[in-house]
């Protein structure tokens, strides 16, 4: 069950079709519709559920990891290649997000730059190393890779390079896709066998949840929503632990607030010259 009565959520959205009559579609279209939609919520809420049960210490860990890093100086850098390259987006200059997070966005590596090309790139040996050597990372820093599959060459290799470079890492990605597949990496390894923490986000394999029979498809991924819930959590366990310490870490305002601006000046202006995506 999820957080919810799926009974009483039924009897909702049954009322709320009768209401909201459409023009085109029947009664029985709407309904089948809905139902889809309804399972995919509910798996949501079922996955935050198996979350609260399996990944708390986790979270815990992977905070730990954080509060160290920016207590000591470092940075928290944070990588994704395809989809996953938007968490560490969603990490970076974010309402109520750490100012110490650097994102490792590599254009050839996201999709608006060609989602192919992407594809191919993420395969590709030799490509990490390539790119971590364009930072001043340190054994004081961390590193956030986000992977769903975890097999591919670009995100064994950026593991295996963080770990050279002395740096924690933190792997977010989907231990039931990433154990039935094999690696795509000459080593045979996979990102979560190299992790220092391991943050599952519980997702099926292929990630998709919902059957959709007429298509002979599966329909509505989990990865970005649970992914996202997981590194906020980490984020909310990292800032616990440094006030434990007695250090108060460095927020981001959202800027649409309108005392925003004043809160976020004084970060700006301290890392904008440090951290290039600023």
């Amino acid at each position: 069950m999820g957080l919810f009565s799926t009974t009483s959520t039924l009897c909702h959205i049954s009322i709320w079709i009768n209401q909201h009559p459409s023009p085109t579609l029947s009664y029985e279209s709407r309904w089948s519709t809905m139902r889809k939609t309804l399972q995919y919520i509910t798996t949501i809420q079922n996955l935050i559920n198996r979350v609260l049960e399996t990944q708390l210490e986790h979270i815990d860990a992977a905070g730990e990891i954080l509060a160290h890093t920016i207590q000591n100086g470092g940075f928290v850098y944070a990588f994704g290649t395809g989809h996953s390259h938007m968490m560490a987006e969603e990490l970076f200059y974010r309402a109520g997000g750490l100012a110490r997070i650097y994102p490792i966005l590599e254009d050839a590596l996201m999709l608006h730059n060609g989602a192919i090309k992407s594809t191919d790139m993420e395969r590709l040996n030799g490509y990490a190393d390539l790119i971590l050597s364009r930072y001043n990372c340190t054994e004081k820093d961390c590193l956030l890779i986000a992977s769903n599959s975890g097999r591919n060459t670009v995100i064994v290799e950026m593991a295996l390079a963080a770990q050279q470079a002395g740096m924690k890492v933190i792997a977010l990605t989907n231990l039931n896709h990433s154990q039935a597949q094999e690696s795509r990496h000459h080593t045979g390894l996979k990102l979560y066998q190299l992790a220092d923490v391991v943050l599952d986000n519980q997702g099926c394999l292929g990630d998709a949840a919902v059957e959709v029979p007429e298509i002979k498809r599966m329909v509505g991924a989990t990865s970005t929503s649970l992914g996202a819930m997981l590194l906020h959590s980490v984020v909310l366990a990292a800032i616990e632990r440094m006030l434990e310490n007695g250090y108060h870490p460095e927020v981001f305002s959202s800027s649409n607030l309108d005392e925003g601006d004043e809160i976020n000046h004084a970060i700006l202006e301290k890392y904008k010259g440090v951290v290039k995506p600023l």
